[in-house]
């Protein structure tokens, strides 16, 4: 008797946990059915075209740990920012890095900047928010692609914005020209560069082509000497804002878009989507960008408004709202580190 009563049990845990398996099986294959088909249209809407089936796979494989990834931050109720699905969903952290970072930073230069004056040094009043796109300073969000030449827009942008304060006219400058032509120092087009060295470029050449006669490639290309000496505007020189030092950043971007280095290394910066980035970033300087203004979310956050160049897809129209006034001096993913801008 105890016997049959013990083989009962165990055809009854057995077929528990048959039952149990089979929800089990079924339910992933539900989950990467409806992954699947994420993945399809995620495929259809950005025109993504894979070379063959084991891309095809392996890109799926990516793609699947990225949603996942931006699902569970969405979860968390209390963020500030939200993550999305984006263009760039089934690239691996690694692989995107090396296509869209390219800052390569400056030499240790402690507490102080490089630059022997900051012609913003005695400013006392700035206005409570700022942003330079209202103010007819700032070009189109525009796209580096597949190549670490963030440095040459970040450069660009901040000498739009210099040269509309000065003549009153917005024109769209080259970065091709600076990827192809500025090939001293850090400069090296598509493998990385620095802000300081495109300044310097630019003032050494004279100026800078339009976009329209030098027009973005997104590749290294031979310099065109013909069109690098169409000079569209210049500068006379080029300041750094003091090193780790949020309120000089602030007395800056007040009176013109500056150029800013940050920490845009992790999965967070790649699929953010909108609101106050409150990151998960470091210091280690690996991306160039302009910070085209500042203010104060409704509940009170503040923050510093940043054009990328990695299109208008990203972000909130290409740009992303970074958080200001933080407790760490070297600002949030070091935005106060290294920041620069010219002067014309």
């Amino acid at each position: 008797m105890g016997s049959t009563n013990q083989n009962q049990f165990a055809c009854v845990v057995f077929i528990i946990l048959g039952l149990w398996v089979s929800h089990s099986v079924s339910r992933t294959l539900n989950d990467d059915a409806s992954m699947l088909e994420k993945h399809e249209q995620w495929i259809a809407l950005h025109g993504r075209v894979y070379k063959d089936v084991a891309e095809k796979e392996r890109r799926f494989v990516i793609f699947k740990e990225n949603v996942k990834l931006i699902e569970s931050h969405n979860r968390v109720g209390d963020r500030l920012y939200k993550l999305s699905v984006n263009e760039f969903a089934d690239q691996t952290n690694k692989e995107f890095k090396a296509a869209r970072n390219g800052y390569k930073g400056l030499p240790s230069m402690g507490e102080t900047s490089l630059s022997s004056s900051f012609k913003y040094e005695n400013v006392t009043a700035v206005p409570s928010s700022m942003d330079w796109r209202k103010k007819g300073a700032v070009t189109p969000v525009k796209d580096q692609g597949q190549c670490g030449c963030c440095w040459a827009f970040s450069a660009v942008a901040a000498m739009e914005g210099v040269t509309q304060l000065k003549t009153g006219k917005l024109v769209s400058l080259s970065e091709q020209e600076l990827v192809d032509c500025d090939v001293k120092g850090e400069d090296q087009g598509c493998q990385g560069g620095l802000m300081d060295d495109a300044f310097e470029f630019i003032i050494n050449n004279k100026g800078l082509a339009t976009e329209v006669i030098y027009p973005y490639m997104g590749v290294d290309n031979t310099c065109n000497a013909k069109k690098a000496a169409s000079h569209a505007a210049k500068i006379n020189g080029h300041e750094d804002v003091p090193a780790n030092n949020e309120k000089a950043l602030l007395k800056a971007v007040a009176n013109q878009p500056i150029s800013v280095a940050i920490d845009a290394s992790g999965s967070a910066f790649q699929f953010y989507s909108s609101g106050i980035f409150t990151g998960e970033c470091g210091t280690e300087l690996d991306h160039g960008v302009t910070a085209v203004g500042y203010g104060t979310d409704e509940d009170g956050t503040k923050y510093w408004l940043v054009k990328n160049s990695w299109g208008a897809s990203w972000g909130e129209n290409g740009y992303i709202r970074m958080q200001r006034d933080i407790d760490a001096k070297e600002g949030l993913c070091g935005i106060a580190m290294e920041s620069s801008y010219p002067t014309a």
